[in-house]
């Protein structure tokens, strides 16, 4: 059974342990893995597809914020309490497998192996970044650049053998992640389809390759940030105290 990357240096028998404590869960599309405000005392770990974050608002679907991609982690602000109430919901944007791993294993190697705790944070601040630019795009871009934007973003999120993304990710979901109606969004692709920007088959809608050249390949998004280096208090103000962050440092 396979769980993620940040434990494959780890000894076999502490693999083996954590597979014991984990389950693997398979979701249907727009099922919901977790709810907003459910208290939960494990780490979603996405294992194949793709989930969607989505955050409450006045409408009845809420806000989509970011895709959780393979590999990817949900999880609460802190590893020092046993559970925690989800800010957000956790939905599956396609059919999903996620590992869910109980606080109190992930925390356990994590003191143990602090490069463990060190890898949890870059992937947060890795998220942060991508957060921050889609936030940045959303306030300055045209509608047309930014379903644009995502429509190429979702080549990368959710593939398909014959190029572009998987068609069932609907429209609605790219409203929603884009801050656009789905009236807006609808009538954009159309444009693009007129234009013979966008062309869909059986599998996949396509897009050309340099489609978001001027924000994604000539600029990309951790390259348009400063790095920041990652603290104990950026991303988990109380995952771990300042001694063990610190001796983490010093196993780089």
């Amino acid at each position: 059974m396979y769980l993620h990357p940040l434990i494959a240096g780890i000894p076999q028998s502490e693999r083996a342990a954590l597979v014991k404590k984990s389950e693997l869960r398979t979701f249907k599309r727009n099922e919901v893995i977790v709810a907003f405000d459910e208290k939960t005392s494990y780490i979603y770990c996405i294992a194949s597809g793709l989930a969607r974050v989505v955050v409450p608002s006045g409408g009845e679907e809420g806000v989509t914020t970011e895709f959780v991609r393979q590999d990817d982690f949900f999880m609460g602000p802190t590893l020092m309490e046993p559970s925690y109430h989800a800010d957000a919901s956790l939905v599956a944007a396609l059919p999903t497998t996620a590992y869910v791993v109980p606080i109190v294993a992930m925390k356990e190697l994590c003191l143990k192996y602090p490069e463990i705790s060190l890898g949890l944070f870059e992937l947060a601040r890795k998220r942060l970044v991508v957060l921050r630019a889609q936030l940045r795009r959303i306030a300055s871009q045209s509608s047309e650049k930014l379903v644009s934007r995502i429509l190429h973003e979702l080549t990368q999120l959710a593939p398909t053998a014959s190029g572009g993304y998987d068609k069932r990710i609907t429209q609605s979901v790219i409203a929603s992640y884009s801050g656009l109606s789905r009236e807006q969004v609808n009538k954009t692709i159309r444009d693009l389809e007129g234009r013979g920007l966008v062309t869909k088959d059986a599998e996949g809608v396509h897009v050309p390759p340099d489609f978001a050249a001027t924000d994604f390949r000539t600029l990309p998004i951790q390259e348009s940030l400063p790095k920041v280096e990652p603290t104990v208090t950026t991303f988990f103000p109380d995952l771990f105290d300042e001694e063990t962050f610190a001796i983490a440092r010093k196993k780089r």
